[in-house]
């Protein structure tokens, strides 16, 4: 009885879940940890984690939670190894329309994909890389800017080929959100590329960003340049900076001097 007595309010929780009341499903999934920990590893990756797959279409606080919750929950699936079950639902919020939700998916990914071992990731977190890089919606191109650095490091050399060229493709997107993504990670991105394709490839990019015509883009990219002096050697640094430098003095939008 007294076990019973214990599980009655993850009973309830559970329920909460399917409740047709936005407010007792953000209770319940503001406490999914509790939940996956009575369900146990199997049944939370069986059950519960197809269960919330499923009911995406709901209010973007219920989503918000979600996706805050999931970037914790490696250890409730089994750890590492099983997770890559992860993904997918985190994939599917990070390209929802609702801002704040992708962000938070994107850090939750970014989360879950530095746990996933070298060949789960080469075999599922790249794939989803490629998949939101080269989405229809905008909203998936944006969101997939922020995944690159994670999966860059542990890539194999092709893959990593592949990398670069897919952010080249961002940067160079007809749709100023997702340049202005492009922008705003690219110095992160930098930070873990080798410095041959740095000064090769990135320097590149980063010059066509500060060129851009919307001056919202511009100003992302003035906040690489840290970066991108601390990823080339001191030549190229003096040889391709100075001259970003002067521009960015010069240039015709007040926020980007």
């Amino acid at each position: 009885m007294a076990n019973d007595d214990g599980l009655y309010p993850i009973a309830i929780l559970i329920d909460e879940l399917k409740s047709d009341e936005p407010v007792r499903r953000l209770n319940s999934i503001s406490r999914l940890s509790t939940i996956a920990l009575a369900l146990g590893e199997e049944r939370t990756r069986s059950e519960l984690i197809p269960f919330l797959a499923e009911n995406t279409d709901d209010e973007d606080e219920v989503l918000l939670a979600a996706a805050e919750q999931l970037g914790g929950f490696v250890p409730f699936v089994g750890g590492p190894v099983y997770a890559h079950l992860l993904l997918p639902l985190l994939e599917t919020l990070s390209t929802v329309e609702e801002t704040v939700v992708r962000e938070k998916a994107i850090d939750s990914l970014c989360k879950v994909g530095s746990k996933l071992p070298d060949n789960s990731l080469c075999e599922h977190f790249i794939p989803l890389i490629k998949r939101l890089a080269t989405g229809e919606w905008f909203t998936s191109r944006v969101s997939s800017a922020g995944l690159f650095s994670t999966a860059y490091p542990r890539a194999t050399a092709h893959l990593k080929a592949e990398l670069r060229h897919l952010y080249a493709s961002l940067c160079k997107d007809e749709t100023p959100m997702v340049r202005r993504a492009a922008a705003h990670k690219l110095g992160g991105f930098a930070r873990v590329v080798e410095r041959e394709y740095v000064a090769r490839e990135l320097m590149q990019l980063f010059t066509d960003l500060i060129n851009d015509v919307q001056d919202s883009v511009r100003l992302l990219a003035v906040e690489s340049c840290s970066a991108f002096a601390a990823s080339l050697s001191s030549e190229d640094a003096t040889i391709h900076l100075l001259p970003v430098i002067n521009k960015f003095a010069q240039d015709k939008s007040w926020r980007v001097r």
